[in-house]
C-alpha cells in the first residue's frame, strides 16, 4: 500500500516560501543569485529601449511621409454627399415636418436655420476674400494668405434671398412657403465639373405629391454653386472656408405634403449609387400640418 504524502502545516509552507525568497545557504533571491538578477535586468532594459526606439522611428517615418494638408487616400467616396437643412433626420430618411399654425413648431425650424447660417454673417467673414473671380475655379498653388494659409471666397448670406433670414427670420415656416438649405460636403481637391460651359447647380424634383407643390424657387438664381468656391484645400490650408449654399423655397398647396429629391448637377458628381443614398443627392419629405 502506498504511503500517503505527509500534509504540511501552514507554518511549514510559510517557512518554505521564505526560503524561496531568500536562501541564505545558496545566497539566492527567488531562485537566482544577485549577479544573475543584474544580468536579467540589464537584458530587459536594453530590450525595451530597442523596442521603444524602433516604434518611435516607425511613427516618425510615418508622420514625415504624411501630407498635413490632404489625406493620402480619398477613394472611399468619389462624389460628395449632399445634406439638407433643417436637419431633421429620421431613422431611415429625412422628414421635415412642421406646423405653420404652431409657433413652437415653426420656431424650431427657423432656429435651426438661423444657427446653421451663423458663420455666414458678414462680420464672421472678415478673413475671406471678397474679390474672387466668378465662374472659374480658384486655383491656389501657393500659400498667400496670412499664417501660411490659402484664401477662401466669401459667401454673403444675402445671396440666399428671401431664405437668408435677414428680412424674414421665420424662413417661411409660418406660412406655406418654407425654405430649405442645400449643402454639398467637402472633398479636398475636388473639381465638380470639367465642362466649362455648364453651371454647377442644384435641381430639385418632386418624387411624390406633385399636386401639392405649386412651384420651387432657387437662391442664388438657378441654384448655381459658383466655381470660385472650388477646389477645397482642407481645413489646415483654408481655416476660413465656407461651403457654397443653395436655398430652395417650396410653395406647398393642397395636402401640403411632398417627397422631394435635390441633387447637385455636375458631370463629375454621381447620384445613382444605391449603397450611398446621400451621394450627390438628398431625398426628404416635406410636410406642413397646419392650414389644411
Amino acid at each position: 500500500m502506498a504511503t500517503l504524502k505527509e500534509k504540511r502545516t501552514c507554518g511549514q509552507r510559510c517557512e518554505d516560501f521564505g526560503r524561496f525568497v531568500w536562501n541564505s545557504d545558496n545566497g539566492t533571491l527567488m531562485g537566482r543569485t544577485p549577479e544573475k538578477w543584474v544580468y536579467i535586468s540589464l537584458y530587459y532594459a536594453a530590450f525595451y529601449v530597442v523596442m521603444t526606439s524602433l516604434f518611435s522611428l516607425a511613427i516618425w517615418v510615418l508622420m514625415y511621409t504624411l501630407d498635413p494638408y490632404a489625406p493620402d487616400y480619398q477613394d472611399r467616396l468619389l462624389s460628395p454627399g449632399v445634406m439638407v437643412w433643417p436637419d431633421t433626420y429620421g431613422e431611415e430618411h429625412v422628414e421635415i415636418t412642421y406646423n405653420s399654425s404652431d409657433e413652437a413648431s415653426w420656431g424650431k425650424m427657423s432656429k435651426c436655420l438661423n444657427t446653421f447660417l451663423e458663420p455666414y454673417k458678414d462680420d464672421q467673414q472678415t478673413e475671406c476674400d471678397n474679390n474672387c473671380t466668378k465662374g472659374t475655379y480658384f486655383i491656389q498653388k501657393h500659400f498667400t494668405a496670412p499664417n501660411n494659409t490659402k484664401k477662401s471666397c466669401s459667401f454673403p448670406r444675402s445671396l440666399l434671398g428671401p431664405c437668408s433670414g435677414l428680412h424674414d427670420s421665420t424662413f417661411g415656416y409660418n406660412c406655406t412657403m418654407p425654405c430649405l438649405i442645400i449643402k454639398m460636403n467637402r472633398i479636398i481637391g475636388f473639381h465638380p465639373s470639367s465642362n466649362n460651359k455648364s453651371q454647377i447647380h442644384v435641381n430639385c424634383t418632386v418624387l411624390s405629391g406633385k399636386e401639392n407643390v405649386k412651384k420651387i424657387e432657387y437662391y442664388p438664381d438657378k441654384g448655381i454653386m459658383d466655381r470660385s468656391y472650388f477646389p477645397y484645400y482642407g481645413n489646415l490650408a483654408q481655416p476660413h472656408y465656407l461651403n457654397p449654399l443653395v436655398a430652395v423655397r417650396v410653395d406647398l398647396v393642397g395636402k401640403q405634403k411632398a417627397k422631394l429629391q435635390c441633387r447637385v448637377v455636375a458631370d463629375k458628381i454621381s447620384y445613382q449609387n444605391f449603397h450611398e443614398p446621400y451621394e450627390g443627392k438628398v431625398d426628404f419629405t416635406l410636410t406642413n400640418l397646419g392650414n389644411h
